[in-house]
């Protein structure tokens, strides 16, 4: 009985992180396609511009350069902190910077 209890805690445990990734994935994903009012992609899946993907997954931009440029802005993108802040999904789940940064970031690693 104590055994079977303990697996059952673990399930929840993995099953209740699973589902707040796959939120925070959703969040990031509605963060990429609505920003702006166009969307991220608008530029950034344009073979000339920075391809956020693929920077992302070949580790040359890590985390804390992609807050960086998000906050301050980069060559010809303008800081866009604010417009993240804006979108519906990210009030709804009552994200901060941090949650919201993240959430794009691990959209990203996973598109």
């Amino acid at each position: 009985m104590k055994k079977s209890l303990i697996t059952l805690g673990i399930a929840l445990v993995a099953l209740t992180g699973q589902a707040f990734a796959d939120e925070q994935i959703e969040i990031g994903k509605k963060i990429y396609e609505r920003a702006f009012g166009r969307g991220c992609g608008t530029c950034h899946d344009i073979a000339s511009n920075p391809q956020l993907t693929a920077l992302i997954k070949a580790g040359q931009l890590d985390r804390a350069k992609f807050e960086s440029v998000l906050k301050e802005g980069k060559g010809g993108m303008p800081k866009a902190i604010e417009e993240i802040m804006k979108n519906k999904a990210v009030e709804k789940a009552g994200y901060g910077e941090d949650q919201a940064v993240d959430a794009l970031y691990k959209y990203l690693e996973t598109k």
